[in-house]
């Protein structure tokens, strides 16, 4: 790997986004405000990192939530401040979309551990004037999810219309429902599962493997030491995207073809196309993400299992839920797998909860619910329109 991440950067903009994010809103938690984690410990002071999109209605009834994926945060629509690319759901949030910014409030945090702007592991401890690192606590999807209804709380906000997810952020939207019901009338979890497989949480584990094995990780202590384990990450990112894809995307978009020559060099150097791309992926990804922060997402997807919190019946986490739900899954997606949704819907029909699902044909892996799915884009806005009717929303009006 020493040569595909020589022309890595030495300082990633994870490390200066993590305390003062551009182009974010900020909600400062004091120590009489402490975020109560699954953990048994508190975390306090700390702060949550946030964008909106659009605006609220004078009766407050119109905020939807975006929950983000594992390497996603809270930039959804526009320019993003490190990548200088266009938002990460800009297929399904902005005017006129399906999750439409001139009829919703929609607001997006980074997640409790992560590393724009909300605080983890790359934030300072107010405690040691020192990043935390592997001092930081343990967090769960639960965590994230306590986080962000503070977070509303702040804004002012008693009831959401919509969450909405995909991945990791579909997990959160399932732990919205369950923990907070009455404040959900409606929920979109998107190629997700309510509790990661064995097979996922050995591909993190592989991922965490890779970046703690870089001797530059140093033990977590990385931003004391003035390293950075970029070799480490960049091995997780390309591992970890391979899952994101399926064999007919990677086959249609590169086959076995070489990159920029015609034969193969007998070397370890990127000769496939495949192989040029992945590295890329490596590349980018350090630029802005922060390493221990990884280890603690993945951590807490592992960690997520909602039945198992209701004694092993995983309809007793939706028992007499008033909320309504829209369940969808792709065909091609085997890290969340079809059979997981359906799982969710079953468990959903079984606490009588208003359900619909749908399982949407496509080959693009479990990353299609981030492109350009038609389909996905028809039965989002279908299911919120009539969401919308129901709940008797007006127009939109600023407060």
């Amino acid at each position: 790997m020493d040569e595909v991440t020589s022309s890595l950067p030495e300082a990633p903009d994870s490390v200066r986004e993590a305390d003062a994010p551009r182009d974010s809103a900020l909600a400062h938690f004091g120590n009489d405000q402490p975020l109560k984690l699954d953990a048994g410990v508190s975390l306090s002071p700390f702060q949550i990192a946030y964008r909106t999109y659009g605006a609220l209605n004078a009766e407050r009834s119109n905020a939807v939530l975006i929950c983000h994926a594992l390497t996603g945060d809270q930039h959804v629509v526009g320019t993003h401040p490190v990548t200088k690319k266009s938002g990460w759901w800009e297929t399904l949030v902005g005017p006129g979309k399906p999750v439409d910014t001139d009829r919703y409030f929609v607001i997006c945090s980074n997640v409790v551990g992560g590393c724009m702007g909300t605080s983890g592991p790359a934030s300072i401890n107010p405690a040691t004037g020192k990043p935390w690192g592997l001092e930081f606590p343990v967090i769960t999807i639960r965590d994230m999810v306590r986080a962000q209804a503070m977070l509303l709380d702040h804004l002012g906000i008693d009831t959401l219309f919509a969450v909405v997810g995909g991945s990791m952020g579909g997990m959160q939207v399932l732990q919205w429902a369950e923990s907070y019901p009455e404040r959900v009338f409606a929920a979109l979890p998107i190629a997700c599962a309510t509790r990661h497989s064995a097979q996922n949480i050995a591909f993190h584990e592989v991922g965490r493997q890779a970046i703690m094995a870089d001797p530059e990780w140093r033990g977590g202590r990385y931003h004391l030491e003035g390293t950075n384990p970029r070799r480490g990450l960049a091995v997780a990112r390309m591992g970890a995207h391979i899952t994101y894809l399926s064999d007919a995307a990677l086959h249609r978009k590169f086959g076995r073809k070489f990159q920029d020559r015609e034969n193969p060099t007998f070397s370890f150097d990127a000769d496939f196309q495949v192989e040029s791309y992945l590295r890329h992926q490596g590349i980018s990804f350090v630029e802005r993400f922060d390493a221990n922060s990884y280890l603690y997402l993945t951590r807490a997807m592992d960690y997520f299992d909602l039945a198992a919190d209701h004694n092993g019946v995983l309809a007793n986490a939706f028992r007499g839920a008033p909320t309504r739900f829209c369940v969808i899954s792709f065909t091609s997606d085997w890290l969340f797998p079809t059979s997981e949704s359906r799982a969710i819907v079953h468990a959903l029909n079984a606490s009588s909860a208003r359900v619909s699902f749908a399982e949407i044909v496509s080959d693009k892996g479990h990353d299609a619910f981030l492109l350009d799915e038609p389909e996905m884009f028809g039965i989002v806005r279908g299911f919120l329109d009539g969401a919308s009717k129901a709940r008797g929303l007006k127009s939109t009006k600023a407060v």
